[in-house]
């Protein structure tokens, strides 16, 4: 049984992936990185799942499809 999923911040994700404001977004919108999630009015952040499997792979990263949860 897996724990819950922590929803991890911007500054966060900063310090852990080693990369800039404006790349991560670049790579979001490339399709390269995970996307965020809207948390709040104004806030976003990310699964550390998400985050943690593109820090082990980031050249052959890809978004989850609904069947890969199986």
């Amino acid at each position: 049984m897996r724990g819950p999923d922590r929803i991890i911040r911007l500054k966060t994700v900063l310090v852990r992936t080693g990369l800039s404001r404006s790349t991560i977004y670049r790579k979001i919108a490339e399709g390269t990185f995970p996307p965020q999630l809207k948390i709040s009015a104004n806030g976003t952040g990310w699964h550390e799942s998400d985050i943690n499997r593109w820090i082990a792979n980031p050249v052959s990263w890809r978004p989850k499809r609904p069947c890969d949860d199986v």
